[in-house]
Protein backbone atom coordinates (compact mmCIF):
# COMPACT_ATOMS: atom_id res chain seq x y z
CA UNK A 1 0.00 0.00 0.00
CA UNK A 2 0.91 3.88 -0.55
CA UNK A 3 2.10 5.34 2.56
CA UNK A 4 2.93 9.30 2.60
CA UNK A 5 6.38 10.13 5.30
CA UNK A 6 8.05 13.19 6.09
CA UNK A 7 11.45 12.52 6.26
CA UNK A 8 12.45 15.94 6.70
CA UNK A 9 10.72 19.14 7.42
CA UNK A 10 9.48 20.00 3.97
CA UNK A 11 10.15 16.60 2.47
CA UNK A 12 6.85 13.79 1.87
CA UNK A 13 8.37 10.49 0.41
CA UNK A 14 5.87 7.96 -0.44
CA UNK A 15 6.77 4.50 0.27
CA UNK A 16 4.87 1.30 -0.89
CA UNK A 17 5.11 -0.83 1.97
CA UNK A 18 3.25 -3.95 3.62
CA UNK A 19 -0.54 -3.10 4.09
CA UNK A 20 -1.61 -3.56 8.04
CA UNK A 21 -4.34 -6.58 9.80
CA UNK A 22 -6.57 -6.00 12.43
CA UNK A 23 -5.70 -7.85 15.39
CA UNK A 24 -7.62 -9.08 18.11
CA UNK A 25 -9.59 -5.96 19.21
CA UNK A 26 -8.55 -4.14 16.59
CA UNK A 27 -10.28 -2.43 13.28
CA UNK A 28 -8.67 -1.79 9.71
CA UNK A 29 -9.86 1.51 8.39
CA UNK A 30 -9.28 2.66 5.09
CA UNK A 31 -8.75 6.14 4.84
CA UNK A 32 -10.90 8.16 3.09
CA UNK A 33 -9.78 12.03 3.30
CA UNK A 34 -7.33 13.68 6.05
CA UNK A 35 -7.35 17.17 7.45
CA UNK A 36 -4.44 19.15 7.42
CA UNK A 37 -4.20 21.07 11.15
CA UNK A 38 -1.74 24.10 12.17
CA UNK A 39 -0.05 21.63 14.03
CA UNK A 40 1.06 19.51 10.99
CA UNK A 41 2.01 22.96 9.26
CA UNK A 42 4.27 23.38 12.26
CA UNK A 43 5.87 19.96 11.72
CA UNK A 44 5.88 20.45 7.98
CA UNK A 45 8.12 23.65 8.89
CA UNK A 46 10.22 21.78 11.63
CA UNK A 47 8.90 23.79 14.19
CA UNK A 48 6.56 21.43 16.29
CA UNK A 49 8.96 20.58 19.87
CA UNK A 50 7.52 16.94 20.31
CA UNK A 51 8.06 15.18 16.73
CA UNK A 52 11.40 13.97 15.40
CA UNK A 53 11.31 12.71 11.85
CA UNK A 54 10.51 10.67 9.96
CA UNK A 55 6.93 10.69 10.88
CA UNK A 56 3.99 9.50 8.98
CA UNK A 57 1.16 12.61 9.71
CA UNK A 58 -2.11 12.53 9.66
CA UNK A 59 -4.93 12.26 12.73
CA UNK A 60 -7.99 14.43 11.67
CA UNK A 61 -9.58 11.87 9.13
CA UNK A 62 -12.37 9.74 7.95
CA UNK A 63 -12.63 6.34 6.68
CA UNK A 64 -14.46 3.05 6.13
CA UNK A 65 -13.96 -0.03 7.90
CA UNK A 66 -12.40 -2.91 5.97
CA UNK A 67 -12.16 -5.37 8.06
CA UNK A 68 -12.13 -6.08 11.79
CA UNK A 69 -9.89 -8.62 14.35
CA UNK A 70 -10.94 -10.94 16.87
CA UNK A 71 -13.48 -9.96 19.70
CA UNK A 72 -14.84 -6.89 18.29
CA UNK A 73 -18.38 -6.45 17.83
CA UNK A 74 -20.52 -3.68 16.89
CA UNK A 75 -18.56 -3.03 14.00
CA UNK A 76 -18.91 -4.15 10.36
CA UNK A 77 -17.14 -3.56 7.47
CA UNK A 78 -18.47 -1.09 5.26
CA UNK A 79 -18.98 1.62 8.08
CA UNK A 80 -18.47 5.01 7.70
CA UNK A 81 -15.63 5.88 11.34
CA UNK A 82 -12.92 8.06 12.43
CA UNK A 83 -10.86 7.36 15.34
CA UNK A 84 -9.11 9.16 18.44
CA UNK A 85 -5.50 9.41 17.88
CA UNK A 86 -4.29 9.48 21.76
CA UNK A 87 -2.16 6.50 22.56
CA UNK A 88 -2.38 6.07 26.48
CA UNK A 89 -0.25 4.05 28.98
CA UNK A 90 -3.86 3.66 30.84
CA UNK A 91 -1.57 3.29 34.08
CA UNK A 92 -0.36 6.94 34.88
CA UNK A 93 -2.25 9.10 37.70
CA UNK A 94 -3.91 11.32 34.74
CA UNK A 95 -5.18 8.11 33.25
CA UNK A 96 -6.38 6.56 36.74
CA UNK A 97 -8.30 9.25 37.08
CA UNK A 98 -9.59 9.30 33.91
CA UNK A 99 -7.69 12.16 32.32
CA UNK A 100 -6.02 10.12 29.43
CA UNK A 101 -6.31 13.28 27.35
CA UNK A 102 -3.20 14.81 29.61
CA UNK A 103 -1.79 11.30 30.06
CA UNK A 104 2.01 11.41 31.09
CA UNK A 105 2.95 9.18 28.44
CA UNK A 106 0.87 10.82 25.61
CA UNK A 107 2.00 9.93 22.04
CA UNK A 108 -0.80 10.79 19.48
CA UNK A 109 -0.54 9.70 15.91
CA UNK A 110 0.74 11.60 13.26
CA UNK A 111 3.48 13.24 15.71
CA UNK A 112 5.02 10.84 18.35
CA UNK A 113 3.35 7.98 16.68
CA UNK A 114 2.83 6.79 12.80
CA UNK A 115 -0.13 8.40 11.92
CA UNK A 116 -2.97 8.42 9.17
CA UNK A 117 -1.32 9.04 5.81
CA UNK A 118 -1.67 6.08 3.84
CA UNK A 119 -4.10 3.54 2.12
CA UNK A 120 -4.98 1.05 5.45
CA UNK A 121 -4.96 1.96 8.95
CA UNK A 122 -5.18 -0.31 11.79
CA UNK A 123 -6.91 1.22 15.03
CA UNK A 124 -7.87 0.22 18.55
CA UNK A 125 -11.38 -1.09 18.70
CA UNK A 126 -12.08 1.36 22.32
CA UNK A 127 -10.51 4.17 20.09
CA UNK A 128 -12.77 3.94 17.26
CA UNK A 129 -15.84 6.36 15.98
CA UNK A 130 -18.59 4.81 14.08
CA UNK A 131 -20.39 8.07 12.02
CA UNK A 132 -23.66 7.53 10.40
CA UNK A 133 -24.14 7.20 7.05
CA UNK A 134 -25.56 10.42 6.40
CA UNK A 135 -22.09 12.26 7.31
CA UNK A 136 -19.96 13.16 4.45
CA UNK A 137 -16.24 12.04 4.58
CA UNK A 138 -15.42 15.89 4.87
CA UNK A 139 -17.29 15.83 7.54
CA UNK A 140 -15.94 12.63 9.41
CA UNK A 141 -12.57 14.36 8.77
CA UNK A 142 -13.87 17.18 10.58
CA UNK A 143 -15.08 15.46 13.86
CA UNK A 144 -11.21 15.83 15.09
CA UNK A 145 -11.13 19.84 15.19
CA UNK A 146 -14.85 19.60 16.83
CA UNK A 147 -13.92 17.23 19.39
CA UNK A 148 -11.58 19.59 20.48
CA UNK A 149 -13.54 22.56 20.67
CA UNK A 150 -16.69 20.45 22.87
CA UNK A 151 -13.91 19.66 25.11
CA UNK A 152 -12.72 23.17 25.33
CA UNK A 153 -16.02 24.59 25.64
CA UNK A 154 -16.85 21.82 28.30
CA UNK A 155 -13.33 23.15 30.51
CA UNK A 156 -15.52 26.41 29.94
CA UNK A 157 -18.14 25.36 32.65
CA UNK A 158 -21.64 26.89 32.35
CA UNK A 159 -22.32 28.85 29.06
CA UNK A 160 -25.86 29.20 29.11
CA UNK A 161 -26.71 32.42 29.18
CA UNK A 162 -23.09 34.45 28.55
CA UNK A 163 -21.51 36.72 26.20
CA UNK A 164 -18.59 34.39 24.57
CA UNK A 165 -15.89 35.72 22.90
CA UNK A 166 -13.54 33.77 20.85
CA UNK A 167 -10.35 34.94 19.88
CA UNK A 168 -8.99 33.29 16.66
CA UNK A 169 -11.94 32.46 13.43
CA UNK A 170 -9.47 29.44 12.39
CA UNK A 171 -11.18 26.26 12.10
CA UNK A 172 -10.63 25.62 16.16
CA UNK A 173 -12.10 29.10 17.20
CA UNK A 174 -14.71 28.95 14.31
CA UNK A 175 -15.54 25.38 15.85
CA UNK A 176 -15.33 26.56 19.73
CA UNK A 177 -18.13 29.50 18.47
CA UNK A 178 -20.30 27.37 17.16
CA UNK A 179 -20.00 24.94 20.38
CA UNK A 180 -20.29 27.94 22.78
CA UNK A 181 -23.83 28.72 20.49
CA UNK A 182 -24.37 25.01 20.80
CA UNK A 183 -24.49 24.85 24.25
CA UNK A 184 -26.77 28.12 25.27
CA UNK A 185 -24.47 30.93 24.73
CA UNK A 186 -26.47 34.15 24.56
CA UNK A 187 -24.40 35.94 22.49
CA UNK A 188 -20.74 34.62 20.38
CA UNK A 189 -18.55 37.28 18.96
CA UNK A 190 -15.42 36.30 17.04
CA UNK A 191 -12.40 38.37 16.15
CA UNK A 192 -9.51 37.63 13.88
CA UNK A 193 -7.41 39.53 11.46
CA UNK A 194 -8.53 37.72 8.05
CA UNK A 195 -11.99 39.11 6.80
CA UNK A 196 -11.39 35.74 4.74
CA UNK A 197 -12.33 33.84 7.77
CA UNK A 198 -14.76 36.53 9.38
CA UNK A 199 -17.07 35.46 6.58
CA UNK A 200 -16.75 32.12 6.90
CA UNK A 201 -17.30 32.13 10.20
CA UNK A 202 -20.74 34.19 9.24
CA UNK A 203 -21.69 31.47 7.19
CA UNK A 204 -21.09 29.02 10.01
CA UNK A 205 -23.70 30.71 11.90
CA UNK A 206 -21.22 33.13 14.35
CA UNK A 207 -22.66 36.44 12.87
CA UNK A 208 -20.94 39.03 15.33
CA UNK A 209 -17.48 39.06 13.97
CA UNK A 210 -14.70 42.06 14.35
CA UNK A 211 -11.56 42.71 12.47
CA UNK A 212 -8.33 42.90 15.12
CA UNK A 213 -7.06 45.26 12.47
CA UNK A 214 -9.77 47.79 12.55
CA UNK A 215 -11.73 47.56 15.92
CA UNK A 216 -10.43 46.95 19.34
CA UNK A 217 -11.59 44.14 21.46
CA UNK A 218 -13.00 46.59 24.13
CA UNK A 219 -14.87 48.35 21.35
CA UNK A 220 -16.09 45.37 19.77
CA UNK A 221 -17.46 44.04 22.63
CA UNK A 222 -19.41 47.32 23.49
CA UNK A 223 -20.77 46.70 20.25
CA UNK A 224 -22.51 43.64 20.34
CA UNK A 225 -22.65 43.05 24.43
CA UNK A 226 -23.42 46.77 25.16
CA UNK A 227 -22.69 47.56 28.82
CA UNK A 228 -23.23 43.99 29.58
CA UNK A 229 -19.36 43.06 28.33
CA UNK A 230 -18.38 39.23 28.43
CA UNK A 231 -17.42 37.27 31.08
CA UNK A 232 -16.11 33.88 29.00
CA UNK A 233 -13.37 34.01 26.47
CA UNK A 234 -11.46 31.63 24.46
CA UNK A 235 -7.95 32.37 22.87
CA UNK A 236 -7.75 30.46 19.99
CA UNK A 237 -4.25 31.68 18.75
CA UNK A 238 -1.24 31.63 20.91
CA UNK A 239 -0.08 34.88 20.52
CA UNK A 240 0.78 37.08 23.29
CA UNK A 241 -1.92 40.32 22.16
CA UNK A 242 -4.98 38.11 21.93
CA UNK A 243 -4.04 36.81 25.72
CA UNK A 244 -3.43 40.26 26.95
CA UNK A 245 -6.78 41.49 24.78
CA UNK A 246 -8.45 38.88 26.91
CA UNK A 247 -7.62 39.85 30.00
CA UNK A 248 -8.00 43.32 29.13
CA UNK A 249 -11.22 43.54 28.44
CA UNK A 250 -13.18 40.97 30.00
CA UNK A 251 -16.09 41.39 32.85
CA UNK A 252 -14.15 41.22 36.51
CA UNK A 253 -14.34 37.43 37.48
CA UNK A 254 -14.33 36.59 33.85
CA UNK A 255 -13.45 33.10 32.91
CA UNK A 256 -10.39 32.81 29.69
CA UNK A 257 -9.83 29.45 28.10
CA UNK A 258 -6.48 28.78 26.44
CA UNK A 259 -6.41 26.56 23.56
CA UNK A 260 -3.73 28.29 21.09
CA UNK A 261 -0.31 26.37 21.04
CA UNK A 262 2.10 29.46 21.81
CA UNK A 263 5.42 29.34 20.10
CA UNK A 264 6.92 31.70 22.50
CA UNK A 265 6.02 32.32 26.46
CA UNK A 266 3.67 34.74 26.73
CA UNK A 267 3.35 37.77 29.11
CA UNK A 268 0.59 38.13 31.07
CA UNK A 269 -0.75 40.91 33.23
CA UNK A 270 -0.91 38.97 36.43
CA UNK A 271 -2.34 41.77 38.49
CA UNK A 272 -5.05 42.12 36.36
CA UNK A 273 -6.06 38.15 36.70
CA UNK A 274 -5.67 38.50 40.62
CA UNK A 275 -7.52 41.96 41.41
CA UNK A 276 -9.82 41.07 38.77
CA UNK A 277 -10.16 37.72 40.08
CA UNK A 278 -9.98 36.03 37.06
CA UNK A 279 -9.46 32.76 35.88
CA UNK A 280 -6.93 31.18 33.39
CA UNK A 281 -8.02 27.54 32.20
CA UNK A 282 -6.18 25.45 30.22
CA UNK A 283 -7.15 22.81 27.95
CA UNK A 284 -5.68 19.83 25.64
CA UNK A 285 -7.42 17.53 23.09
CA UNK A 286 -10.58 15.55 23.98
CA UNK A 287 -11.75 12.24 25.68
CA UNK A 288 -14.13 9.84 23.93
CA UNK A 289 -17.41 11.58 24.65
CA UNK A 290 -16.17 14.72 23.42
CA UNK A 291 -15.67 13.18 20.07
CA UNK A 292 -19.36 11.84 20.01
CA UNK A 293 -20.92 14.56 20.72
CA UNK A 294 -19.14 16.32 18.41
CA UNK A 295 -20.31 13.77 15.83
CA UNK A 296 -24.11 14.50 17.04
CA UNK A 297 -23.72 18.16 16.63
CA UNK A 298 -22.38 17.57 12.88
CA UNK A 299 -24.71 15.08 11.98
CA UNK A 300 -27.88 17.22 13.71
CA UNK A 301 -26.57 20.29 11.49
CA UNK A 302 -26.24 21.89 14.39
CA UNK A 303 -22.73 22.29 13.84
CA UNK A 304 -21.65 23.67 10.41
CA UNK A 305 -18.63 22.38 8.72
CA UNK A 306 -19.07 22.49 5.07
CA UNK A 307 -17.77 26.30 4.59
CA UNK A 308 -14.54 25.63 6.23
CA UNK A 309 -13.45 22.77 3.44
CA UNK A 310 -11.71 25.35 1.36
CA UNK A 311 -9.19 22.71 -0.82
CA UNK A 312 -9.00 19.39 -1.69
CA UNK A 313 -5.74 17.56 -2.90
CA UNK A 314 -5.13 14.21 -3.77
CA UNK A 315 -2.83 12.25 -1.93
CA UNK A 316 0.32 12.04 -4.49
CA UNK A 317 -0.12 15.75 -3.80
CA UNK A 318 0.32 16.26 -0.02
CA UNK A 319 3.18 18.63 -0.13
CA UNK A 320 1.82 20.82 -2.94
CA UNK A 321 -0.97 21.00 -0.27
CA UNK A 322 1.20 22.43 2.45
CA UNK A 323 2.80 24.47 0.59
CA UNK A 324 -0.86 25.95 -0.46
CA UNK A 325 -1.33 26.60 2.82
CA UNK A 326 1.60 28.69 3.13
CA UNK A 327 0.85 30.89 0.05
CA UNK A 328 -3.11 31.04 1.10
CA UNK A 329 -2.14 32.26 4.62
CA UNK A 330 -4.88 33.93 6.28
CA UNK A 331 -7.25 33.18 3.48
CA UNK A 332 -8.52 29.51 3.63
CA UNK A 333 -8.86 27.24 6.19
CA UNK A 334 -9.26 23.33 6.36
CA UNK A 335 -7.93 21.98 3.30
CA UNK A 336 -8.27 17.90 2.82
CA UNK A 337 -6.06 14.79 1.07
CA UNK A 338 -8.79 12.59 -0.94
CA UNK A 339 -7.65 9.16 -1.45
Amino acid sequence: MKQAVMTRPGAVEYRDVPAPRAGAGEVLLRIKRIGICGSDIHVNHGLHPFTTYPVVQGHEFSAVVESVGEGVAGVRPGMKATARPQRVCGTCKPCRRGDYNICDHLKVEGFQAPGVAQELFATAKERLVVLPDSMSFEQGAMVEPAAVAVHATDRAGEIMGKNVVVLGAGTIGNLVAQAARCRGAKRVLIVDLSDFRLEIARQCGTDNVSNAGRESLRDAAARVFGTEGFDLAFEAVGAEATLEAAVGAIQKGGRIVVLGVFGQKPRVYMSAVTEWQLSLIGTLMYKHEDYEKAVDLIASGRMITEPMVTAHFPFERYAEAYAFVDKQGGSTLKVMIDL
